[in-house]
């Protein structure tokens, strides 16, 4: 627990720096190949599944007041996770590209395990990262994101997201009965065009073009466009390959996430294009204490919509009273998000209870099931 009077020590925030254990598991895997790759997702999903089912629910809050100097250790995890990621991918490259002993399927294998951890920690790290206000830990978030060729998501997710959230605005809040993979689809669209218009449009205000420098659009494609030639630089053509490979993964991982934690949720329409504020309950919820270290209390969904700029482990926990909650937490979710008929059986109940606790008034929810259909006048 946090004590706001004093700064937090490193044991408190061991556990959520417990993920930088797997990396050892890529380097093994790498020099012995075969059946020995396939533990990178398999621990990666499973291991705090399974501190899920041991530890149980983490109901407690830590002081939300705590002074940020106080957060020293927690802040060193996503700083020190850049470097990181960065060594780790691009050793990758530069090995398995001229590895030998690893047939063209086990090389890709390795790397959709690689993109496992750059989806599953480095965007999560570059989110935790892009909300912060000074320019280090948000360069530190860009750098993240251009090694998964998604630089945009930044644009996406603070001037969209956050404010379209719950509503037919917001390409990333999945719909009633939306299907994962038409999801998916849909967003890596939607997604980048979203963003554009919301960087122009902040262009606009200021007198300025699209095309002016300061659009971060042109910092994103040079960005990704160094993250690519390093990649052919250290393994050619295959090289580029590997790392197109583990950023197509990283992009379904963070995908799976955005599809859960909104599903079904949205914001009640009032009337002239507004709608109400966004709320702890438009966002699903877990306080599922192992899946939440690994995932730096993303789970704690809510209380990061309220106060976006909140850290890590400051974000506060709400019980089913004030916000909506998973049966299980992300890993198990994401990977029911993969068989639709198995997600809906879970999910669409507890969305019509939700709807029922809620909004009671509202009798008629189809134009709130459809994606990009608007609200009743």
């Amino acid at each position: 627990m946090i004590a706001p009077d004093k700064p937090a020590r490193l044991i408190n925030a061991l556990p959520f720096a417990a993920s930088f254990l797997l990396l050892p598991l890529v380097w093994y895997s790498a020099v012995h190949g075969g059946w020995i790759m396939v533990l990178i997702p398999i621990v990666t999903w499973n291991t705090y599944t399974a501190l899920d089912s041991i530890l149980g629910l983490n109901l407690e809050n830590a002081d939300p007041e705590t002074p940020d100097s106080h957060l020293f250790w927690y802040k060193l995890i996503t700083w020190v996770w850049v470097p990181v990621q960065i060594v780790m991918v691009f050793s990758m490259v530069a090995y398995v590209s001229h590895a030998t002993h690893l047939t063209l399927l086990e090389k890709f294998g390795l790397f959709f395990g690689v993109g496992v951890l750059t989806g599953t920690l480095g965007i999560n790290y570059s989110h935790e990262l892009m909300h912060q206000k000074n320019r280090y830990e948000r360069a530190l978030g860009d750098l993240l994101l251009a090694m998964v060729l998604y630089s945009h998501f930044r644009s996406e997710h603070l001037l969209v997201h956050h404010r379209h959230v719950g509503t037919p605005r917001d390409a990333v809040t999945a719909r009633y009965n939306e299907n994962f993979h038409l999801f998916f689809l849909r967003v890596l669209v939607e997604s980048l065009v979203s963003a554009l218009r919301a960087e122009k449009a902040q262009l606009a205000r200021k007198g300025l073009s699209a095309s002016h420098i300061s659009n971060p659009f042109w910092k994103y494609l040079a960005l990704q466009g160094a993250m690519l030639a390093v990649a052919f630089a250290l393994g050619g053509g295959l090289g580029v390959g590997l790392f197109l490979f583990q950023a197509a993964i990283a992009v379904w991982q963070l995908e799976m996430v955005n599809y859960v934690e909104h599903y079904g949720l949205t914001r009640k329409y009032l009337g002239d294009g507004k709608y109400e504020h966004v709320l702890p309950r438009h966002s699903w919820n877990a306080a599922h204490k192992g899946s939440n270290w690994l995932l730096i209390n993303l789970q704690r969904h809510s209380d990061h919509h309220y106060k976006p700029n909140r850290r890590f482990p400051l974000l506060q926990n709400y019980t089913e009273d004030a916000a909506p909650q998973l049966p299980h937490g992300y890993p198990i979710m994401t990977t029911a998000a993969l068989i639709p008929p198995l997600f809906r059986r879970m999910m669409n109940p507890r969305v019509r209870r939700w709807r029922a606790m809620y909004y009671p008034e509202i009798t008629d929810w189809t134009p709130y099931n459809r994606h990009k259909t608007p609200m009743p006048r």
